[in-house]
């Protein structure tokens, strides 16, 4: 496959990189703290190690946010997290409000994609809650796989202030997380939204990360053609990459475009 990994002397300029942005953009905002929702995977986990460098361990306020469908050992993972760092956490169960919102609408009750994004929006606005009463910012634990085609919830897990990671592809997350010392448990774990029950991040999007960082650094960040990407990628690992492969993903970085904008208005007349 693809290796996109860092060097050794890339890996720690990579990471004190990270630490300064994390500081200088709670600078600019004023404010000395940051809250960061803890999910349990190596986003998050990642993101947790590098605020803590960047603020301090009494300055990352974690937020653990159990809904219906979370499963146990990634909560205990992120309790476990917020333990090694010492930083304070609260756990705060979504349920009771995602209940709320579906008696509110229950037409949408059997609708799993509208229920999974209405509890990532649910985090969303508990991060904000927290954030606002206590005046700090919210950090993202986005990477750059799942920003470039889509894969976050709008106004959900996509509403922070800024994302640290998120010029990451997941390749260097996980190299990234294991030299900062994020637990090799959480590192080698399946990555999972945690939108419904059993789902898993490469399950939904029907490719692994490696997989699909190569594409994407070859194609949607690179110069090579759709066909130069499939044979480069099909030539560099044991699987068979496809051109329509490649079109699927180029696909989803194309339709989730408005992910990554600011909402649009009309543009102003003459």
């Amino acid at each position: 496959m693809i290796d996109l990994r860092f060097s050794e002397s890339e890996l720690e300029a990579r990471r004190n990189h990270i630490v300064e942005f994390i500081a200088d953009t709670a600078a600019d905002a004023g404010t000395e703290q940051a809250v960061l929702g803890l999910s349990g995977g190596i986003d998050s986990s990642l993101t947790a190690h590098l605020a803590v460098d960047a603020l301090g361990e009494e300055n990352l306020h974690g937020l653990v946010m159990p809904g219906e469908v979370s499963r146990d050992d990634n909560m205990s993972d992120a309790e476990w997290v917020a333990q090694e760092l010492e930083i304070p956490y609260d756990v705060l169960e979504i349920n009771p409000i995602v209940d709320e919102f579906l008696d509110a609408v229950p037409e949408a009750e059997d609708d799993r994609m509208a229920v999974g994004n209405a509890r990532a929006r649910t985090r969303g606005v508990l991060n904000y809650l927290v954030a606002n009463h206590e005046g700090s910012m919210v950090l993202g634990t986005g990477n750059r796989s799942e920003a470039l085609v889509g894969y976050f919830t709008k106004y959900g897990d996509g509403a922070v202030d800024c994302h640290p990671i998120g010029n990451l592809y997941k390749q260097q997350v996980r190299q990234l997380a294991t030299h900062v010392g994020v637990p090799q448990e959480i590192v080698d774990k399946p990555p999972t939204a945690g939108l419904w029950a059993g789902q898993t991040d490469e399950e939904e999007l029907g490719l692994g990360y490696d997989l699909l960082d190569a594409i994407l650094a070859l194609h949607v960040d690179g110069p090579l053609s759709v066909a130069a990407t499939a044979r480069s990628v099909d030539e560099a690992s044991d699987e068979d990459v496809t051109e329509e492969t490649v079109r699927r993903v180029r696909e989803l970085y194309e339709r989730s475009e408005h992910k990554r904008q600011v909402p649009a208005s009309p543009e102003p007349l003459d």
